[in-house]
């Protein structure tokens, strides 16, 4: 194996140049409503509270079947809001606050019965969007009374997941905007300071797929080329859906869409094909979307980006491994100043959309397995939480920052310069495939001088390599499907790399290593 060397940095621990967002710690995604009210889910959530910093949650299935908010009784509607105070309660106590998904469609509003998942979240439109509204108004108002007016001014109140995917909506693209007429005017007759928003579609196309009012998989191009990064991409119904909320006077307070690096398309021949995009991808889709929105009727309304990943695949191997974590770092460091929050999806492998997870790891999408154990994209959010806000230096793989205490962080990574792309695919069960890619790429050397630091000052080191995650340890276990109760132990009691340096008589501080392919270091002070 190659060496890289890095040319060696002296970087002055007193200096900022520039304000850095923690737009990576503002929301995480979860499966559905009523996962959240198991204790696991609830206890995992406080953690990664706790760890990872999350102020809000959105997750689907607030108003599914399965949450019982409303039936019709003698003809009349009668609402149950028990499920969803419960959930809210917890959220709440534990400090974290909703971004509000709508959907899926009561049975006892739905013109149809198209459903998604085994739990049967029904995808139809409303038989009468007058009483949908009234519903969501109804809604609204409770969580006035329960919680306070200044409580819930500081959520957000998104209008359905991916309507552009019939799999999540059978209606047309005119009936979502009428879905989204209805409901931001019922959030705002209870309070016009509510921030209502949409479209949250998925994903970036570079066709006209999705210019009628549905997919037309005719339109598809990405099949025809070798080189995705070859086409001009774009957002799903984003102009179409601003100009329509402009033409009719509708409020907008952000923009939401999924800008997943993939693309999942027909292959020409009728089968579907997942292939991952340029690692530099996320940046160009936040700017082709902060642009589209500074030139529209709303050039003032706040983007949420409330589902990403490195893949939309819940069985993708590549989600347990270090290659997702470097991903999870490089991306929210390049992106952080374009968009209000970039949701991960999701924090936990308690997640059912294709039933139970197969076994402990089965590349879902969670940042904790279904036990709670640490995958490195946990320790991704955990360590970029401990960064401060204020930028110090910036080179490649490497940024130094500044708390408003004056403590002082450094994180590096080591993202394999061969792979071009966001973590390839490795669809279940191919954990071997996900293996390969985390043996790619070079080590590199990484030579940091930190001065003007504060005699004395302690700081902790902490390393992640592959021989570090908790996938490593379970393949030395033989890749159990069922776990033995000392084998989960020894899962949930992995410690990280850690070791302690302290800055000398001068203020300074030298950092002379080599970072193995993909391995992340983060040096936090202390004391």
């Amino acid at each position: 194996m190659t060496m890289e060397k890095n040319k060696a940095m002296m970087i002055d621990g007193c200096q900022t140049v520039d304000r850095l967002p923690h737009l990576w710690s503002r929301c995480v995604g979860a499966g559905r409503a009523c996962e959240g009210l198991r204790a696991a889910w609830q206890k995992q959530l406080v953690e990664a509270r706790r760890e990872c910093g999350f102020e809000y949650i959105r997750f689907h299935g607030l108003l599914a079947e399965d949450m019982f908010v409303c039936q019709r009784v003698n003809g009349k509607m009668v609402y149950n809001w028990y499920y969803i105070d419960a959930l809210y309660d917890f959220l709440l106590q534990a400090g974290v606050r909703p971004v509000v998904e709508f959907g899926f469609m009561p049975p006892a509003l739905a013109s149809g019965n198209a459903t998604q998942f085994w739990w049967k979240g029904n995808i139809t439109p409303p038989k009468s969007y007058e009483q949908w509204a009234e519903l969501i108004e109804a809604l609204v108002r409770h969580w006035q009374e329960r919680y306070g007016l200044e409580e819930i001014r500081r959520w957000y109140f998104e209008v359905w997941n991916e309507p552009n995917l019939s799999a999540f909506w059978s209606g047309t693209k005119r009936e979502y905007f009428e879905l989204y007429r209805h409901t931001a005017l019922a959030v705002k007759r209870v309070d016009n300071h509510l921030r209502v928003g949409g479209p949250a579609t998925s994903n970036f196309v570079p066709d006209g797929r999705f210019d009628g009012e549905r997919e037309d998989t005719a339109c598809q191009l990405t099949h025809k080329v070798d080189d995705l990064d070859s086409l001009s991409w774009h957002g799903v119904w984003i102009e179409d859906f601003l100009r329509f909320c402009a033409a009719e006077n509708l409020p907008v307070d952000f923009v939401s869409c999924h800008p997943y690096p993939t693309d999942w398309a027909l292959d020409g021949q009728g089968q579907s094909r997942g292939r991952s995009r340029s690692r530099d991808s996320l940046h160009a889709d936040m700017t082709w979307l902060r642009e589209t929105v500074a030139r529209s009727a709303y050039p003032n309304a706040e983007i949420h980006l409330t589902e990403w990943s490195s893949s939309p695949s819940p069985r993708d191997c590549s989600h347990d491994g270090l290659p997702a974590a470097d991903y999870i770092i490089r991306s929210n460091l390049d992106c952080a100043a374009l968009a209000d929050s970039l949701s991960y999806w999701v924090f936990t492998d308690i997640f059912e959309e294709g039933g139970g997870g197969p076994e402990t790891f089965h590349g879902g999408f969670g940042l904790m397995s279904m036990h709670g154990v640490r995958k490195p994209a946990y320790h991704a959010y955990r360590f970029l939480h401990l960064l401060g806000d204020r930028v110090a230096a910036r080179q490649e793989e490497c940024v130094v920052t500044r708390k408003a205490d004056g403590t002082v962080q450094l994180l590096a990574w080591n993202y394999a310069k061969d792979v071009m792309t966001a973590p390839p695919l490795a669809v279940y069960p191919d954990h071997d495939g996900a293996r390969d890619i985390q043996r790619m790429g070079e080590s590199r050397t990484l030579s940091v001088t930190l001065t003007h630091l504060q005699p004395g000052a302690v700081f902790a080191l902490e390393r992640m390599a592959e021989e570090d995650t908790a996938a490593h340890l379970w393949d030395s276990m033989g890749r159990p499907a069922s776990l033995t109760l000392a084998q989960e132990n020894a899962l949930l009691a992995l410690p990280p790399r850690k070791a302690f340096l302290q800055a000398d008589a001068q203020g300074c501080l030298t950092l002379d290593t080599t970072l193995a392919p993909w391995e992340i270091l983060c040096l936090y002070q202390i004391s």
